[in-house]
């Protein structure tokens, strides 16, 4: 979670004043090899589907040369959403761990058990609140900043 974090707080100064969250995300295989490390991007690269977990799956993929990510556990900063969650499960990700709940937009535990819907053909499993503290201050922080 610290390797996370520290990818949250490498998001530019100036990204952060055009409103970009600062979330972090890595993807780990099954020997420990952290195989990507990402940041959001959605306002700097004009990309709805920029999410930090979206953008390290996307990069273990190509280093994987696979879509399919089957024994690797991604780590993020924040509960990821629902668009995330989907891409969690079609990558077909072992496992989910991550920092802060999202009370509001949450798709793993809190406003929505998308990784546990019955009807999927993948399970993931799922632990949240590691280094929570750590994760929802960065995130507090940045939207006080904003206010």
């Amino acid at each position: 979670m610290e390797r996370a974090l520290a990818a949250a707080r490498g998001v530019p100064a100036s990204s952060l004043a055009d409103g970009e969250v600062p979330v972090g995300a890595l993807v780990v295989a099954a020997d420990g090899t952290i195989l990507a490390e990402a940041a959001n991007a959605p306002v700097g690269e004009n990309d709805p589907s920029g999410h930090a977990e979206i953008r390290a799956m996307r990069k273990a993929a190509g280093r994987a040369g696979n879509y399919r990510l089957g024994g690797c556990v991604l780590v993020v900063t924040l509960e990821p959403c629902l668009m995330c969650a989907g891409a969690i499960v079609h990558a077909r990700l072992a496992g989910v761990v991550y920092g802060a709940s999202d009370r509001r937009a949450g798709a793993v535990a809190s406003c929505l058990e998308a990784l546990d819907l019955p009807f999927l053909n993948h399970r993931t499993w799922h632990f949240g609140g590691i280094k929570a503290e750590a994760c929802a201050g960065l995130l507090k922080a940045f939207f006080e900043k904003r206010r």
